[in-house]
Order: C-alpha cells, then structure tokens, then sequence
C-alpha cells in the first residue's frame, strides 16, 4: 500500500484562451524511489518559447508555496517560497528549471507518493507540470561496525554509506527480504562470518543506492550500470560463509575472499544467487574451499570467477560474461579484459585444488571462456561432467566427459545484448530454442529439483543445463 500526499490547484486556471502556451521538455516530472533523509538528485525541466515574440510568464510557482517536500531552482536563481515573477522568455528561447525534493522519515513502512505541480500564470491562462516522487523510510548505516553477533531483519530497507564492517569471530546474520542500498564504494567486510540468509518468497537484494536514470539523449536506470558499490569482501577465518538466494548487481566486486594463510582453510557456500554486473570480478576466492549451485553469474569486466586454492564445485550454474555486449554509443568503456570468464588458477603458492563443474553453462563474448593454468593438465584433480563451455578447441582430457563444445550458430539465451537504446537487456534465462534444454544428466539433476527461481526442473523428466529451467512465455 502507498500513503499518497498530493497537491494540486483549481483546474479552472488551465482554461486555455487563445494564447500560444510555452512548450516543456515533459509534463511530468518523476522521481523514483527517494530515501528519506538523503535527498535527490535534481532532475530539471526545459521550457520552450516556441513562438516570434517575447514572452513573459507573469508568475512560476509550486501550487503548494509552503512545500515540503519540492524545491525549484528558475534559471539559475533561488527563491525559498518558491515563487518566481516576471519571467521573460526571449522568441525561440528557453530556460531551465531545476527540481529537488527532500521527504522527511515518518512511522510508515511503506513507500509514500508525494504530487505537486509547477504553475506558469500569464494574464488569462495557466499551465502545469505535474511533480511526482515515491519516498522509502530506511535505515541509515554509516560506516557502521558490528562489534557482537548481529541480525539483520526486513522491517526497512538499509541504506550504506561507507562500510559496514563485522568484527572477528562475530556473526552477521542478514534475515529474508532485506534490502541494501549501497552509496558510492560502499561495501561489506566481513573479518568474522557472514550468514545472508534468503529465501525463493524473500530473496535478499544488495545494489547501488541511485534510483533514477543516467540522462543521455535516451535515459537508461542506474541499475543497469556497474560499479556504483563495492561489494561482499570475506577475510580468511576457520569460520565458515553461505550466501542464500542473495541478488547482487551493479557493483565493481562481487564475492571476494582472499587467504593469504595456507595453514587454514576458510569455506563459501553460494546458492540460489545471482552476482551480476560487476566491473572486475563476480567471485574471486583463493585458499578457499567454496560450493557453488543454482547461481548466475555474469557480466564482468574481468574474470566472472577466479578460483586458486581449494576445493571448489559448481553445480547448475550459468556463468555467462558478455559485459562488452553493452551498446552505449561510446559513452561509456564497456570493454573487458581478454581473460576467460573461469579462470582455475593451479600455479604459484596456493593449496591443493579440486574442481567439480556438473550441469553448467560456461559461456561468453570471446572464443575461450574457460582457462585451467597448470602445469600438468592431464593430472589437474576434475570433474566436469555434462556442460556447455564456450572455447575455441575443446579440452581432450579423460576428466571432461559429455562436453556440449560451443558452436558459432548456437542460441543459448533470451537475450546477450544490452542496447540502452531500444531498452533491450540481458536475460540469461534460456531461450526456447536453447541447445542447453533437455541434456542435463537427471542423477545431478535430482539433487537440485528446483532451478534459480523456484521452478521445478524435473517436470518431464527433462532438465535443462544452468541455473534457469526453461518456461514458456505466460500469455
């Protein structure tokens, strides 16, 4: 339910008497979600004098002047009742109006709509432009360190600014249906151990903390943009880490965990995830023992997972990195680096490794999208049993078994494209035709019943490779 506060003027004024009104760039301007407390972004408003002469507004106001909620900013001067007089518009010129709003915390769980409007009064006729922003109480983080074991529950949504910390030998435990907005670089560090907890009704979601869009000529979200947050940073302990049906996106790291101590040996589990949109890597462990299953990850700017050390296995997962695939128009460097998006990392100082791929989609933009630097490939301690794996000349060791080796005319997924343009994304759901659907082995299968979200992967008797069970379009 949304609690609404609106605020409007007598309809009368818009009667239009044969004048030739000014133009404006839109007619509504919307803000999405804005925290309480924080603040916008300024949004702004063009208004256009279209005509041969000049025109004067006699008056530009909010239709509430006591607002609490909605600034506005006329051509670069400020008025804090909010009323601008006399306004002269040259023929064929415009101005800019600039448009803030600020909701303040209240008792409510649920997000509030706020409505106002801009009024432009000339001597016989009006005209509007409607303001419209959602507001979300949150709970503010800043900097913040658990210093005992702690439990995050779903009563709000958090929004970070710096990082959130957890002591040694300290447990954060983070509750079904949380939700993390993460400010710029913010991320979470972990020196005890890490216990995010979601479930398929409430999935736990973690990304950036901009709710409104990138302004080129086409605006495009700030979800679907990468590095606006830090990421999950898990330090080496005896402890032991699970991230359960966690949705992460639009950071610079996902999952990272780093064991310089070969003396110990810390453990990840991942399940039921998906790390998504990441400008370096999606998961990135070393001397780690890490269990992978019903996870997406994808879009990375360098290796989507990087695994040295440790016994690591991955079970009807999509790993899938097409982060260049991205049609910005040069605007934005959407290139990644020329590594594979699996990179199994058996050389240097690391411990003894073991590697169990079953069921998986390894895939990507470039012909070679899955690596194993060692120095004796045919005596590497693996299992890759029944997968699709992108590369370039398929891998001839008795430890591949049942390999579906990619080919140039292979469809795959719904969508490996972004084109901000035409709003086309990403969708690593399989796609009807998929070459994938049908061919995963049933034993494994029987293991993991339901893929990614929810579905059931053993109706028919016939699963299908990756996190994601085929569906057919709903009508």
């Amino acid at each position: 339910m949304l609690a609404a506060i609106l605020y409007s003027c007598d309809d009368t004024i818009l009667e239009r008497k044969g004048e030739r009104l000014l133009a404006f760039s839109n007619d509504t301007i919307s803000f999405d979600t804005v925290f309480t407390n924080v603040g916008s972004v300024t949004n702004k408003l063009l208004v256009y004098n279209n005509s041969n002469k000049e025109r004067t507004i006699q008056s530009i106001r909010l239709a509430n002047t006591n607002s609490m909620f909605f600034k506005i900013n006329v051509d670069g001067s400020f008025n804090p009742k909010g009323i601008y007089n006399e306004i002269t518009i040259r023929p064929h010129d415009s101005l800019y109006i600039f448009i803030s709003v600020r909701i303040d915390p209240n008792n409510s769980n649920q997000p509030i709509i706020v409505e106002d409007s801009i009024i432009f009064t000339y001597p016989e006729s009006s005209q509007k432009v409607m303001l419209r922003a959602i507001g979300q109480n949150v709970i503010l983080l800043k900097s913040h360190r658990f210093k005992s074991d702690t439990t995050l529950t779903d009563t709000k949504p958090y929004l970070v600014w710096g990082d959130l910390m957890v002591d040694s030998a300290k447990t954060l435990t983070i509750n079904p249906g949380c939700k993390f907005y993460f400010h710029n670089n913010a991320s979470i560090r972990v020196n005890g151990q890490l216990q995010a907890l979601g479930t398929y009704e409430k999935p736990i979601l973690m990304k950036g903390d901009r709710r409104d869009t990138v302004r080129f000529g086409t605006p495009f979200p700030y979800d679907n943009l990468w590095g606006q947050w830090g990421g999950i940073f898990l330090k080496a302990s005896k402890l032991s880490h699970r991230i359960s049906h966690v949705f992460m996106n639009g950071g610079t790291n996902g999952i990272v965990l780093i064991n310089p101590d070969m003396s110990i040996t810390p453990s990840l589990v991942i399940e039921n995830s998906r790390i998504h949109n990441f400008s370096q890597s999606g998961l990135r462990v070393q001397n780690c023992n890490v269990d992978v299953s019903n996870t997406e990850i994808s879009n990375t700017g360098s290796n989507s997972v990087y695994i040295k050390g440790g016994k690591n296995s991955f079970i009807h997962c999509t790993i899938a990195n097409f982060f260049n695939n991205s049609k910005f128009s040069g605007l934005i460097n959407t290139s990644r680096e020329k590594i594979p998006a699996v990179l199994l990392m058996d050389l240097e100082r690391c411990i003894p490794m073991e590697s169990i791929f079953q069921n998986c989609i390894i895939t990507g933009s470039y012909d070679d999208e899955l690596s194993i630097a060692t120095l004796f490939p045919e005596k590497y301690n693996a299992s890759f049993e029944s997968n699709y794996i992108r590369k370039k000349s398929p891998i001839l060791t008795t430890y591949f078994k049942n390999t579906i080796w990619w080919n140039k005319n292979d469809t795959v997924f719904k969508s490996v494209y972004y084109n901000y343009l035409t709003n086309q994304y990403f969708d690593f759901k399989l796609d009807s035709v998929s070459k994938v659907r049908g061919v995963a082995d049933k034993t494994i299968a029987t293991k993991y019943t339901l893929d990614l979200l929810g579905n059931n992967r053993m109706i028919g008797n016939s699963p299908d490779l990756g996190a994601y069970q085929w569906q057919p379009s709903k009508k």
